[in-house]
């Protein structure tokens, strides 16, 4: 089994910031893509960023040069610093990996439990 728990959501005034971790631990052999996706109420859930295990990164364009998607994979963990935040920001934030738990497992996708950001106008 894989647990991915994400830590430090809250709530902030437009134009701060808050930094976001995501843990993956368990059965761990690699892990692959990973990223943050978030759920506004009544909206669909939508990529925020995504970084491969290289470190090559993408972001939706609402949140480009104001959030920075990274990893340290020693420590199977996965952050986003978000700057600029604005009210719109304001979601679930879900943490999201690509985890092979062994050699000759395929990869499957695991999910944390989401936190919430809320921005302040």
């Amino acid at each position: 089994q894989v647990q991915l728990v994400e830590s430090g959501g809250g709530l902030v005034q437009a134009g701060g910031s808050l930094r976001l971790s995501c843990a993956a631990s368990g059965s761990i052999f690699s892990i692959g893509a990973m990223g943050w996706y978030r759920q506004a109420p009544g909206k669909q859930r939508e990529l925020v960023a995504t970084i491969t295990s290289g470190g090559s990164t993408n972001y939706v364009d609402s949140v480009k040069g104001r959030f920075t998607i990274s990893r340290d994979n020693a420590k199977n963990t996965v952050f986003l610093q978000m700057n600029s935040l604005k009210p719109e920001d304001t979601a679930v934030y879900y943490c999201n990996a690509d985890v092979q738990a062994g050699p000759l497992n395929p990869p499957s996708d695991y999910w944390g439990q989401g936190t919430q950001v809320t921005v302040s106008s």
